[in-house]
């Protein structure tokens, strides 16, 4: 499945890519979607063909824009780590927009789960490099400042799995952290679905949603409905 959806989504962004302009390239979903796997799986695709010093796409997650776990105690918000308030919105956000022109590398944080924070200027972007991908759970999110973003991507991705299937993933995830079943529940319970929630009915149309069933080019379906 995951290589079918990597040829679509690889088939997609040479449809809209331009002759010496930088093609920027949203993917986005609920938490434990797979969209982290998806972008990589992308990225990896297009640098299989490389030929030169000059990576041919670079992938940048919004991910390295978690605020510190320090801010986020002081704040009250260590608990919602994960939730739209809980990034630096505007300072990511702006940073994406400076890819669109920049004629200069430009460097990104990039996040440790292992270690639970970012670490700045991990990623590197060449200026030659003609796709960035980038990927995160609010790219599509229908609310300021990640709604600027709008006009910025030359074409979106939603992977769009069920609630029951982000339900069993996310479980599962947190049982790898060492939780117990039930406490993974309640945790993923607690935050990680009310995030998946928020990602599912108030994103922006992508133009094409992967539900891991299939795929729909340009559905006008509304993600609520789904």
């Amino acid at each position: 499945m995951i290589t079918r959806d990597t040829q679509r989504v690889c088939d997609l962004i040479q449809s809209r890519m331009q002759p010496g302009a930088r093609t920027l390239v949203g993917i986005s979903g609920p938490p434990a979607s797979g969209k982290s796997t998806l972008a990589d799986a992308v990225v990896n695709a297009f640098n299989q063909q490389q030929t030169s010093a000059v990576p041919p796409a670079t992938l940048v997650p919004m991910d390295g824009y978690h605020l510190d776990n320090h801010v986020l105690e002081t704040r009250g918000l260590l608990a919602r780590k994960g939730a739209p308030e809980t990034f630096d919105a505007v300072g990511f956000c702006a940073a994406i927009k400076t890819l669109a022109s920049a004629k200069h590398e430009c460097f990104f944080p990039k996040f440790d789960r292992q270690m639970d924070l970012a670490i700045a200027n991990e990623i590197a972007v060449h200026p030659e490099t003609p796709v960035i991908v980038v990927e995160g759970n609010y790219l599509l999110l229908d609310k300021e400042p990640w709604a600027s973003l709008n006009n910025l991507f030359s074409t979106t991705i939603f992977v769009s799995p069920t609630l029951e299937t982000l339900q069993a993933r996310l479980q599962e995830r947190w049982i790898r952290h060492g939780f117990d079943p039930d406490s993974a529940l309640r945790r993923a319970m607690r935050n990680d679905i009310p995030n998946a929630q928020l990602v599912l009915r108030n994103s922006q149309q992508a133009d094409l949603v992967l539900n891991q069933n299939g795929a729909e080019l340009g559905t006008s379906i509304p993600f609520a409905d789904r």
